[in-house]
């Protein structure tokens, strides 16, 4: 039975590209089952766990079936601000070349300029449930025209109590529409609401749960700013010099930029993408099976199906776009049941996809510091005096003896062992790290998250939450992160160091007549 791709489910020619830009050859198992079903116009209910490609299903229906020029036609609903950021950026990668203007609103994020934004020509919005049903209230959104409503992660809005926000929306919404409900999992709450708000001849499309278990494999992540991305990959590189490794980024352009980079950085490596001829793909991967090649970079596609003995190492330059890809990268490591290293470059704004991950694979992902340059030299020097010790063991070194015995009559042995030591380093070029030690970003796991008794309900924005802490707490916008606010209740992000400021000054304070209370946020509150 031949595969199906995305070019045999009925998806215009622009999105066709679009996803082929993005290196997706086939569709995973939700994809291809619940696109052609939707495309003929069936509500669907899309049973699915997290990370096997739902927001590509319900994103290719909706822009196969609208233009720039419709206006508002889509609304899709999201348990969390993470998700919302997720789903907004992997539907404007799908519209590229449709050019639909598609707006992401959730709390912690300016109301007035979502108000703004809403006036111009948007086509597809994607929000959670509290601050959507602001907009409601306020009537800067109107949803009389909308065609398509989508109710992603459906479960975890229960679980968060979103219940009653979803219905009052959906009321909102005509009853012509097309409703795609998307769900890992399927309680009785969620039963009724869709008995109740989708048509009769809804379609409902399971896919069976598969494992996501990593377990031979060591995993661990490195924190690091965009910009040095590239430099914290050579230090892990000349850190672990790993005999073998598969290196992943999402694009063929970032697979030819690294390539590039680490190339003239001294590296044994080619890249393998979509763009190359079978021929090239296969002699390069022969090269890497044979060992003449260290490091091997691709794209997801590409990888598929290589099975190599004796990878060592797996790295993820960049995150994939779901968790299905990651477990099938780090999969190329940790073959015949040997154990193997999975490594992580995490930048700030992929942090919600690393904790996507680590729940759905209920991995144990560890955080690694960027080896200094000392601690390069020092496993450097280890592993070189390690080599001359098994030399000076199997006593086969007689051909230098003669060369050594020259050098210690005419110079001091101390000073011949590291000059040659010296020689042995020429290759490892240190003066190309900026600094001894690479510093990690700032990242929100470094602030504390505290619980405000102030909400929606009176009058709370992002820009007045901040003022009061600055006014009453004396403390800088800049040691204050990510904002959410609730109907009844907010939380804030703010550094370690000031903590005891914004308790001990904010604590009691009357907000709009109403004295606030202020407590570190249980891990179970958070939104």
């Amino acid at each position: 039975m031949n595969e199906i791709k995305f070019s045999d489910l009925g998806l215009k020619d622009t999105l066709l590209k679009s996803i082929t830009e993005m290196g997706f050859e086939k569709p995973s198992q939700i994809q291809a089952e619940a696109i052609p079903i939707a495309l003929e116009g069936y509500d669907i209910i899309g049973q699915a766990q997290t990370g096997t490609g739902k927001t590509a299903a319900f994103g290719c229906t909706i822009i196969n079936g609208i233009s720039k020029k419709d206006g508002l036609s889509a609304i899709i609903l999201s348990p969390t601000r993470e998700l919302a950021i997720q789903v907004h950026d992997e539907l404007r990668r799908l519209s590229k070349y449709d050019n639909l203007n598609i707006l992401a609103i959730y709390g912690g994020d300016s109301i007035s300029y979502q108000i703004k934004a809403l006036k111009g020509n948007v086509n597809i919005v994607v929000g959670t449930p509290g601050r959507l049903l602001d907009h409601i209230r306020r009537k800067t959104l109107s949803l009389d025209n909308i065609k398509y409503l989508v109710l992603d992660e459906a479960d975890e809005m229960l679980n968060m109590g979103f219940i009653d926000d979803l219905e009052e929306i959906i009321k909102q919404v005509p009853s012509e529409r097309q409703t795609l409900l998307f769900s890992a999992t399927m309680p009785d709450p969620i039963k009724k609401l869709a008995k109740r708000y989708l048509k009769k001849d809804v379609k409902h499309v399971a896919i069976k749960k598969t494992s996501m278990t990593v377990s031979k494999i060591s995993q661990s992540y490195f924190e690091v700013a965009h910009k040095s991305r590239f430099e914290a990959l050579c230090r892990i590189l000349d850190f672990d010099q790993p005999k073998s490794s598969m290196i992943f980024c999402k694009t063929k352009k970032g697979v030819d930029e690294l390539v590039e980079c680490m190339q003239a950085r001294g590296y044994v490596v080619e890249g393998m993408h979509g763009d190359m001829s079978q021929a090239q793909r296969l002699r390069t991967l022969k090269k890497f099976k044979e060992g003449s090649l260290n490091f091997l970079v691709a794209t997801d596609v590409a990888a598929r199906g290589i099975d190599v003995e004796g990878v060592t190492h797996v790295i993820n330059y960049d995150l994939p776009q779901d968790v299905e890809s990651y477990v099938h990268r780090i999969g190329r490591t940790g073959r015949a049941n040997r154990e193997g290293i999975a490594y992580s470059l995490v930048s700030p704004k992929e942090y919600p996809m690393l904790k996507q991950i680590i729940s759905v694979t209920k991995s144990e992902i560890n955080r690694k510091k960027v080896p200094t340059v000392d601690e390069i030299f020092k496993n450097k020097s280890n592993n070189l005096l390690k080599e001359v010790a098994d030399n000076i063991e199997a006593s086969d070194n007689e051909r230098f003896i003669p060369i050594a015995k020259k050098l210690a009559e005419k110079y001091d042995a101390v000073d011949v062992i590291a000059a040659l030591m010296k020689s042995s380093f020429k290759d490892d070029l240190f003066e190309f790290y900026s600094s001894n030690e690479l510093k990690a970003p700032k990242a929100d796991s470094e602030y504390v998250r505290l619980f405000f008794s102030i909400g929606r309900r009176d009058g709370i924005t992002p820009k007045t939450i901040i003022n009061f802490i600055k006014d009453n707490a004396r403390i800088k916008t800049s040691h204050i992160g990510d904002i959410d606010i609730l109907e009844n209740f907010s939380f804030v992000n703010v550094s370690p160091d000031n903590k005891d400021k914004v308790l001990n000054k904010c604590m009691g304070v009357k907000f709009n007549r109403r004295k606030v209370n202020i407590e570190v946020a249980n891990k179970k509150k958070k939104r």
